[in-house]
């Protein structure tokens, strides 16, 4: 019988963790790294700050040219606290430990998973401005999916990669490569890690998530969307290295009713993407937007895209700025939802889950670390029901802060 003395309530939490843990794929996947720089317990609102890598610049000639090192630092906040409440009757109370937790536990974890991966899914897909295929078709073959690690090897994303494919597109792929993917699969046994795990090919682990989130593209406009020429057309380094985000000012959208969403990906014409070498590319640098809304009576916005427009080495993003009137072209269609289907290095995203405080008066309470994940469980009772009460809290903050590590793809026409 699951009785609840302080010695049961502890092994309960910590049956949780291991349900919380065992159904995690997407968070699994992501930078953990900077945890332990939160320490803890920590309260809601607690921040660190996460450095940019600094570029390498190589002189010509025996003069020295000292470079000045700038350290870009954006700053990761664990703002975001979800739970599981529960509140047991009469009958649940004469369960068995194994029985409580596969039918009590195990569902509610399930449910916390599932809600955190699908917020650093979305934090990562909104946030990626790669995009290679055409959005809308399913990726069908390994020519289709190569796209995305290509695209990760020209901007020099070395080392490996994961790619986290929709059902559609994994299933699509699949019945070009039954034999790898047969091959690589783990079975229906262990976590949903394992489940999820596909197999690895050309150096990317690939994986199968229902996570795998919807863009819903703004409305726009059927008429030519431009570059406003009051707009900025290009910034420093030291004006975006914190937030790796820059204004600019679209014009010709639908008058009040145009709208641009945050996760819009555009390109810009002219304006070709350049790596960490700083070699220019063949293809368009792609921009996503970070802040959109919707456009004044005269069809004009400003919107926070990423990544900033810079011209100037080490750091340039674009081969040039963008120009006044410059044609703006949307991926994809207006108003219109695709997969977005992911290939990215881990340091794309970074995912904290802290330990949290323990608030004063709780009858009990206790927090737990299982695998880098921090659980905490409080016990109540209701008196006027004579109903134990159990709620557990998870804290955690994600950031996609170098988002350029990520390429969403989709299939080829």
């Amino acid at each position: 019988m699951a009785t609840f003395t302080p010695e049961t309530n502890d092994i309960i939490l910590k049956e949780a963790m291991m349900h919380l843990d065992a159904n995690l794929v997407v968070s699994k996947l992501v930078d953990r790294s900077f945890e332990s720089e939160f320490g803890g317990p920590v309260k809601v609102g607690d921040t660190i700050r996460l450095a940019r890598p600094i570029y390498g610049v190589v002189r010509s000639g025996a003069s020295m040219v000292a470079q000045d090192i700038t350290e870009g630092r954006e700053t990761l906040t664990v703002a975001t606290q979800i739970g599981a409440d529960l509140e047991f009757t009469s009958q649940e109370l004469t369960l068995d430990m194994d029985k409580f937790s596969e039918r009590v536990l195990k569902p509610q974890m399930q449910a916390l998973a599932q809600n955190l991966d699908a917020a650093v899914y979305t934090e990562l897909a909104n946030k990626t401005p790669n995009w290679v295929g055409t959005p809308g078709q399913t990726i069908n073959s390994y020519t289709d999916f190569a796209l995305a690690p290509q695209r990760l090897d020209e901007m020099l994303v070395s080392g490996n990669r994961v790619a986290i494919l929709s059902p559609a597109d994994h299933w699509g792929m699949a019945g070009s490569l039954t034999n790898i993917f047969s091959a690589g699969a783990n079975g229906a046994g262990g976590d949903a890690l394992a489940r999820g795990k596909l197999s690895t090919i050309g150096n990317v682990d690939i994986y199968m998530s229902q996570n795998v989130t919807n863009h819903t593209n703004g409305t726009w406009s059927s008429a030519s969307v431009t570059i406003a020429s009051a707009s900025t057309m290009s910034v420093t380094y030291a004006t975006a290295k914190d937030t790796w985000t820059q204004d600019i000012i679209l014009t010709g959208l639908t008058a009040s009713t145009g709208t641009v969403a945050v996760g819009d990906v555009f390109t810009i014409a002219n304006v070709y993407a350049v790596n960490a070498a700083g070699t220019a590319q063949s293809y368009l640098r792609e921009f996503t937007v970070r802040t959109g809304g919707t456009a004044s009576s005269a069809g004009v916005l400003t919107v926070t895209v990423s990544p900033p427009l810079i011209t100037a080495a080490p750091y340039a993003t674009v081969s040039a700025a963008a120009a006044s009137a410059a044609a703006v072209t949307l991926k994809g269609s207006a108003s219109t939802s695709y997969p977005q289907s992911l290939v990215f290095h881990p340091k794309a995203c970074t995912l904290a889950v802290v330990p949290m405080i323990k608030p004063q008066g709780a009858a009990w309470c206790e927090t737990r670390s299982y695998n880098g994940l921090n659980l905490r469980l409080i016990q109540g009772y209701d008196m006027a029901n004579d109903k134990p009460q159990w709620r557990f809290d998870l804290l955690y903050g994600v950031k996609a802060h170098q988002p350029w590590m990520s390429t969403r793809v989709s299939g080829t026409a």
